[in-house]
């Protein structure tokens, strides 16, 4: 049974690929909840081919064919950030996802510690709206391949352009 007061997390693939993660009992509620949301993700991604290239993920409130009870949405891969399927900018203005996340395999990683080769790496960014004083919000997190986190970062109130991974996040929510 699902405990509502929870956030369950379960990913999901297809064809051996990271497809995305079903979220039951309740969204994360805090930046601390999807900070640990993150954590899990790129634990996930660390595992070799299961994230061929570095990819957004968005989360909604659609739910998957039969759910299972308590199942509250989905955070799914909107497409990889480079190549011929890359997402658009823009693609996302329209739903305005209440969190984005990036994901980096350990192929497009450089790990923090040379220890700790096969790290992968990730971010997530809850948009804000500035100009009523709801600040953006994103947290950064890397593991290596045996799930310890390496480097872990928080922060409210960033400016999205000063990093690559929230830049490109902001711009696909630009129109």
């Amino acid at each position: 049974m699902i405990d509502p007061y929870q956030v369950g997390v379960a990913p999901f693939h297809s064809s051996g690929a990271l497809q995305g993660f079903v979220i039951s009992g309740r969204w994360p509620n805090s930046m601390k909840e999807w900070t640990q949301l993150l954590v899990l993700a790129v634990r996930v991604a660390t595992v070799p081919g299961l994230l061929g290239t570095s990819t957004v993920f968005g989360a909604r409130e659609d739910l998957p064919d039969n759910p299972f009870p308590g199942t509250v949405g989905l955070v799914i891969a909107e497409g990889p950030v480079l190549g011929e399927a890359a997402i658009n900018p823009g693609r996302l203005a329209g739903r305005f996802p209440p969190a984005l996340l990036m994901l980096h395999p350990p192929s497009e990683t450089t790990p923090s510690l040379p220890e700790c080769e096969g790290a992968a790496s990730g971010c997530v960014l809850l948009p804000g709206v500035p100009h009523l004083g709801l600040d953006h919000r994103a947290a950064w997190v890397e593991a290596d391949s045996d799930g310890t986190i390496t480097s872990l970062v928080s922060r409210v109130g960033i400016d999205p352009i000063r990093d690559p991974d929230t830049a490109v996040l902001a711009m696909l929510l630009a129109a």
